[in-house]
């Protein structure tokens, strides 16, 4: 599978439409707080407050397209905080509409009652760096049940996020991180505001998000400004086979330079300056936008790429809780037409991915043994991708600080969106968002059972954010959560991995 393709379906997520969920809501003495620009008016809800669309960052707009982020300009009368800001400019997710304004750089808050200091979790949403906002997830479950307070932010995407160019500098391709950092600092100057404690920040995010999360914890940049780190289906390590060789998440500075360079070029551009008169939603509906779409290294953010920093120990020695989901590919392989995936199209893909080595991949993956072409596809791209990916950078972080992993596995979880027939979704990357967060528009109808698996995985999140331990045995403990199914799991052998690691 190619690269933009990869990316394309990771963009898909998040699945659900913009607006958190802010039940029954009453002006209430609390509702203003003041940050360090100046007041904001929230809403209170019954036991905890929300506040949505404060700016962290002036808008990155005109000449501040492709600068890192600027402080926002101050105001004295409060602020109407009680909607979410813009969505930052994107093409169409799965229920994630498109569109936004470059005007985008807003967080949402939302704080328990009663007095703090409270551990704040910072949430970074995922959707392949291209797709999603902030505002997708309504945070008060983790709030009020786990008593933390709770920050979800936007950051630039896709090529006004990640576009790199020769005259960008050391900032080249990394301006949706430099936002997340931004976002930081905002939450270490005014964490104490909303009942929080700005010493005790635990930076959580998936899929692009987790990957996000995982590259800050290797860069200089963000060392001091989050003191535990929650990976969510996103190791640092992530690689994927195409043409026989590995494509990685991670791009070079120079390599994202070249391609900004003739995108401009085909745009009539000779200069930064130039595309920056462009509308924004002319560039990101180019569709050699898709071209960028992951973080650059060799940049300010990232002086490394974050799989070779974790490898040599260069990231922050903090508690790291890390996991994927049991059957993450189904997803991915759901969203690739055409279905039903037949037994020709599953050949030609592992030729595609492992050239001369598709055989030994085929016998070891044979459609006979999982029900379906489309299954086995999932299956293998589940273990080699995602599970294998998770289990090497838990071993280099377990190397040198505390890392707490775990699997996701309700292979019953409910739908965020439909599959077709011939894939299972069982276990499917993103499954484990409705556990912890309300989805706005969607109802997961929870089983008992199920109900009682989101109360303990708020309970294990939101004690790793208190204490730094989640509850379970480091690593090499590897902890499945299933409905009334909590057990140890050996990880490498479920998916396969020394067969992976034989491979080459």
């Amino acid at each position: 599978m190619s690269r933009n393709k990869k990316w394309a379906l990771l963009a898909a997520l998040p699945l659900v439409a913009s607006g958190m969920l802010t039940g029954q809501a009453t002006a209430a003495p609390g509702t203003v707080v003041r940050t360090d620009s100046g007041p904001v008016r929230g809403v209170a809800h019954d036991g905890y407050r929300t506040f949505q669309g404060i700016p962290f960052a002036a808008p990155p707009v005109g000449e501040l397209r492709w600068q890192p982020p600027r402080a926002p300009k101050s105001w004295t009368e409060p602020r109407d905080a009680t909607k979410p800001g813009s969505q930052c400019p994107q093409g169409a997710g799965l229920g994630s509409p498109a569109g936004g304004a470059e005007d985008c750089l807003f967080l949402n808050v939302t704080t328990p009652g009663g007095r703090g200091p409270r551990p704040v979790m910072v949430w970074v949403h995922g959707g392949g760096f291209t797709t999603g906002s902030g505002s997708m997830y309504d945070a008060h479950r983790l709030a009020v049940q786990g008593d933390v307070v709770v920050v979800t932010l936007n950051y630039r995407l896709g090529v006004l996020g990640f576009y790199g160019h020769p005259e960008l500098n050391r900032d080249s391709g990394a301006f949706g991180l430099q936002d997340q950092v931004a976002a930081l600092q905002w939450v270490r100057r005014n964490a104490a505001a909303f009942g929080g404690d700005p010493r005790n920040v635990t930076l959580f995010g998936e899929s692009a998000g987790g990957m996000s999360t995982c590259g800050l914890l290797t860069s200089p940049v963000a060392a001091g400004l989050f003191h535990r780190a929650i990976v969510q289906s996103g190791p640092c390590t992530i690689t994927w086979p195409a043409d026989g060789q590995s494509g990685s998440l991670w791009s070079a500075k120079a390599d994202v330079d070249a391609r900004g360079a003739q995108f401009a070029a085909a745009r009539g551009c000779a200069d930064v300056a130039c595309l920056r008169r462009v509308p924004a939603d002319d560039l990101v509906a180019d569709p050699s936008a898709a071209l960028f779409n992951s973080p650059a290294f060799h940049t300010r953010v990232l002086p490394e790429s974050p799989a070779e920093a974790v490898a040599n120990g260069h990231f922050q020695r903090i508690p790291v809780l890390a996991g994927t989901t049991r059957d993450e590919a189904s997803l991915f392989v759901a969203l690739q037409p055409p279905h039903p995936v037949t037994e020709e199209r599953y050949q030609e893909v592992l030729r595609a991915a492992f050239g001369p080595k598709a055989d030994v991949v085929a016998a070891r993956y044979p459609s006979s043994a999982y029900g379906t072409p489309g299954n086995a596809w999932a299956a293998m791209e589940t273990d080699r991708v995602w599970a294998c990916s998770a289990l090497t950078t838990d071993r280099y972080l377990a190397a040198r600080t505390r890392l707490f992993a775990y699997e996701f596995a309700d292979r019953d979880a409910p739908l965020l969106l439909p599959f077709p027939a011939d894939v299972e979704p069982r276990a499917y990357h993103a499954s484990e968002l409705a556990y912890l967060f309300d989805l706005p528009g969607l109802d997961p109808k929870f089983t008992p059972a199920q109900q009682r698996l989101s109360e303990r995985m708020i309970r294990y999140w939101t004690r790793f954010a208190t204490t730094g331990d989640p509850g379970w045995r480091q690593f090499p403990t590897v902890l499945s959560l299933a409905p009334d199914a909590i057990k140890p799991v050996d990880l490498g052998a479920e998916h396969q991995c020394g067969f992976w690691a034989g491979l080459g």
